[in-house]
């Protein structure tokens, strides 16, 4: 997992609410086995919308989305937040997140940010009538600002999910960094529990 970096760029106005990951990525795509290449079928049914805002060419390649309350509610599919990471995405910023959501995205690095719903509102329609106009979002300073400065709003985070993602650390680099104390663990489990079974 790459560390999370401060992101500058446009936001996509997804402007819904209760936004479920079946919408996000669509079941039929969940039969591949890699975790990368998610993201064109992202929004898949509302894709075949002309209006729909991804349709927008202004939007390709937005590091940022804002979006209505309760973003990623419904089953606790991983491949959701997997197909946004592969639209581009480097975070989120709603009123409100599942939690399980929350947390899939926190493990790949996909920052959650929660703001107020009239900040949110703002902000979606901030984008919607300005497409090119772009957010700063600062995990450190923990701000969300627009990129002249004029507007600024900072937000809580957990500070181990914080620490983890400023230094790129998953799961798996998390169990390598008690790499010593797990093989000592392994070593005095194996003299009290032998494996070797009697004849």
């Amino acid at each position: 997992m790459k560390k999370f970096e401060p992101v500058k760029g446009r936001a996509i106005p997804l402007n819904r609410s209760d936004v479920d990951t079946d919408q996000i990525i669509s079941k039929e795509f969940l039969k591949r086995i890699e975790r990368t290449g998610f993201g064109p079928f992202a929004f898949d049914d509302w894709k075949k919308d002309p209006d729909f805002v991804l349709n927008n060419p202004n939007f390709k390649g937005a590091p940022l989305m804002v979006t209505g309350p309760n973003f990623g509610c419904g089953s606790s599919r991983e491949h959701a937040p997997w197909a946004l990471e592969d639209l581009g995405l480097k975070a989120i910023i709603s009123p409100s997140f599942a939690d399980i959501f929350r947390n899939n995205c926190a493990k790949i690095g996909l920052l959650t940010v929660e703001l107020s719903q009239a900040d949110c509102d703002y902000l979606i329609a901030r984008s919607e009538e300005l497409n090119s106009a772009e957010l700063v979002v600062d995990l450190e300073t923990q701000t969300v600002s627009t990129a002249d400065g004029a507007w600024t709003r900072s937000f809580e985070i957990d500070p181990f999910v914080k620490h983890c993602l400023l230094n790129g650390l998953d799961e798996v680099v998390l169990t390598m960094q008690s790499d010593a104390a797990i093989a000592a663990f392994e070593k005095d489990r194996a003299a009290i529990y032998p494996t070797s079974v009697p004849a």
